[in-house]
């Protein structure tokens, strides 16, 4: 088989995996209009179950990191489908609130790993050329994977079948925990453990014969060397030290905002939120399913601005985006305007200009700065303590949003996020540096300064590339979540 097409189905398995991850978080929105009816739940227990995923996400993701050192990427990627397979039957068969939010602990185990060990199983096996859109490639693939999610309710919706809805996601689990057994564990792995001659035969199978193997080869047993000499854990003396600090809040205030700018309500709750209006089921599970194509079809302009407009500029006008819109949900909700089609018709368009907003900035370009924040000898181990974060603060918005709802109303809680998205826009006009075209010695020394400073896109030493082989330093599997 040639080395094109090998390369090829390893881009084919770990798109089942963002795929996955993206099913599993996206269906429960839908899914949840029809749970309802067959398992009493208070509006504490709805938000439970949305975010018993979570909770089960942070413990994956802390796991994997050292999970992937020991077991290697492949194994963990066939433990994770593994993982995936038992919550979502567990799940779809759940007869009480406590085992539905049980087996959606599990699921979230499952997605907390993909979210650490796919996209770092395929940078790792990547042919370098193709290594530097991988981050925001797997946000499109999650963006695909809720997707077909919303399509899955839609089409379930009328048999009320909330339990295929959630057990399809069998299907992809399945395939990927067959594929993955085909390919090969990740060759920078192999070196890590010395297994240097299997390492070679990994990079001739993928890569071809020809001198591209062992020059690729080469450049890997030096990275593993550098970092060796130069990567160390992250204590809390490191944290706590005058000289991180600054580094560190940004980056949790990176994932804190991309949190709590409301998204996770939109994700989880749109449907819910839109029978609150006045949608029937079906209408409301239609409309989510023309979310959940416009969050995949804004990632794509995304993907491609992201390198050359810069990752500050795409962040600002997303958080002027999305706090218009929630001007517009809260103003909408709060009008007494009552059903109709005037207010359905406003709060798809504020709903729509969200989404947008959101997938062509604060989506994917979190993921791809926060491994360029970080110096080189604690990135892999700051980078996964703030993909933990990500997930608790995931969770703290979907466990509380339900009930706040019921207390407050939509528009008030509309006009809070509206309040902290313009938060995010001053947060990154004050604080976040631009990494666009810069070295990773700049961006750190301009973050411990308490400056910005700006460099021509032309500035030698590319975000994000370590300085032997350009791709990030990965050494706890932490490096290209999610």
């Amino acid at each position: 088989m040639p080395a094109r097409i090998k390369n090829a189905l390893i881009w084919v398995f770990g798109a089942l995996g963002g795929i996955l991850w993206g099913y599993d978080t996206g269906v429960i929105s839908g899914a949840m209009l029809f749970i309802k009816n067959d398992i009493a739940l208070t509006p504490l227990l709805e938000g439970m179950v949305v975010s018993g995923l979570l909770v089960g996400a942070m413990l994956g993701a802390g796991l994997s990191g050292r999970l992937s050192d020991s077991w290697g990427r492949r194994r963990l990627i066939l433990a994770a489908s593994a993982v995936f397979i038992l919550g979502t039957l567990g799940a779809s068969l759940a007869t009480t609130p406590w085992t539905l939010i049980a087996f959606r602990f599990v699921i979230g185990t499952g997605v907390g790993i993909a979210s650490v060990v796919v996209p770092l199983y395929l940078t790792e096996l990547a042919p370098k050329h193709l290594r530097g859109g991988l981050t925001s490639l797997m946000q499109l693939l999650v963006t695909v994977g809720i997707f077909l999610a919303y399509v899955t309710d839609y089409l379930l919706a009328g048999a009320e079948a909330w339990r295929w809805m959630i057990g399809l996601g069998v299907v992809p689990a399945a395939i990927l925990a067959l594929g993955i057994i085909t390919q090969p564990e990740s060759p920078r792995w192999l070196v890590g453990k010395g297994r240097n001659d299997e390492a070679r035969q990994v990079l001739t199978r993928l890569r071809g014969t020809g001198g591209a193997a062992d020059a690729e080869l080469a450049e890997i047993e030096e990275t593993e060397r550098i970092e060796r000499a130069e990567s160390r854990s992250l204590t809390l003396k490191d944290l706590a030290s005058p000289r991180l600090r600054p580094v560190l809040l940004v980056g949790m205030l990176l994932v804190f905002f991309q949190n709590f700018v409301g998204i996770n309500t939109i994700i989880y709750y749109a449907p819910t939120l839109l029978t609150d209006i006045g949608f029937g089921s079906d209408g409301a599970i239609l409309a989510n399913v023309g979310i959940g194509l416009l969050n995949m079809l804004m990632t794509l302009p995304a993907m491609r601005l992201i390198d050359r407009k810069g990752r500050k500029p795409l962040l600002l006008y997303g958080a002027l985006g999305m706090c218009a819109a929630m001007l517009v949900l809260a103003v909408t909700n709060l009008s007494g305007l009552g059903y109709g089609a005037a207010l359905s018709a406003l709060t798809l368009f504020g709903i729509a200009l969200y989404i947008a907003s959101f997938a062509v900035s604060w989506g994917p370009v979190q993921w791809v700065m926060l491994p360029e924040l970080f110096p080189m000898r604690i990135r892999a181990a700051a980078v996964s303590l703030c993909v933990m974060f990500n997930w608790l603060f995931n969770m703290v918005v979907s466990l509380v949003f339900p009930s706040l709802l019921r207390a407050w109303g939509a528009g008030v809680n509309f006009l809070f996020f509206a309040v902290t998205t313009f938060a995010a826009f001053v947060f990154v006009r004050k604080l976040l540096p631009e990494t666009k075209g810069r070295s990773l010695e700049e961006i750190e020394r301009d973050l411990l300064k308490g400056r910005e400073g700006h460099l021509p896109d032309s500035a030698e030493g590319r975000p994000g590339q370590s300085e032997a082989d350009g791709s990030v330093p990965v050494s706890s599997g932490a490096d290209a979540a999610r």
